[in-house]
């Protein structure tokens, strides 16, 4: 009997060893991270390259939060969301255009957003940071399609030096994926010629979990 109870007992351990992967940190249970930043310092990146001119948009205007068991990251929900109108790329007259209805159409579509689906591939670099691949709805002019994030998630517990950025435990997110804009219904004469057809998009921000 006891042979019988200590080959389940290592099932189990086993088990909860393979499928709760989260941090290792001071906080426990079910924390809520909000990522909206007055100070414009969380951004979302835009990068496009071509033969004749590389482009690089950023876009601070970014909202929204996530939800997660410190210790299982596979329970991670959320949606993060930028607005169109914060979307800069260095040029005035390139930046209305973009927000023109030929393109982003921001008075139809003001909003860019990410839904979390699923997060898989979770791997522990250290106590308080993970890698991990993120599955979502990525919507963009009104069409919503499935994409998938390579992202870092790095959680710092509230300290002194934590402080000086805000209060709270922090978390940290570094993500990047590609979309194709017809795949959004943005279509246009220059796609491929000053626009690549394909958008490298990255993503930088800290949420806090103070309430």
């Amino acid at each position: 009997m006891k042979k019988t109870f200590s080959f389940f007992a290592v099932i189990i351990l086993l088990t909860s060893i393979t499928f709760a992967q989260g941090f290792k940190v001071k906080a426990s249970g079910e924390q809520t991270f909000n990522f909206e930043d007055k100070g414009g310092r969380n951004q979302v990146t835009f990068f496009s390259t071509t033969p004749l001119e590389d482009i690089n948009g950023l876009g601070n205007g970014v909202s929204g939060s996530v939800t997660f068991s410190v210790n299982d990251l596979k329970t991670l929900k959320g949606k993060v969301t930028v607005d169109v109108a914060s979307i800069k790329t260095g040029i005035d007259l390139r930046d209305e255009h973009m927000r023109s209805a030929g393109w982003l159409n921001a008075e139809s579509y003001p909003e860019i957003t990410f839904e979390i689906k699923k997060i898989i591939d979770i791997k522990s670099i250290v106590d308080n940071k993970l890698t991990a691949k993120v599955i979502g709805n990525y919507t963009l002019h009104g069409v919503t399609k499935e994409v998938i994030a390579e992202a870092t998630l790095t959680y710092l517990d509230e300290s002194e030096t934590t402080k000086q950025k805000t209060t709270g435990d922090l978390l940290g997110v570094q993500a990047k994926f590609n979309i194709k804009l017809s795949d959004y219904g943005i279509n246009n004469k220059i796609v491929g010629q000053k626009v690549s057809e394909y958008i490298e998009i990255g993503v930088n921000m800290i949420g806090s979990n103070a309430k």
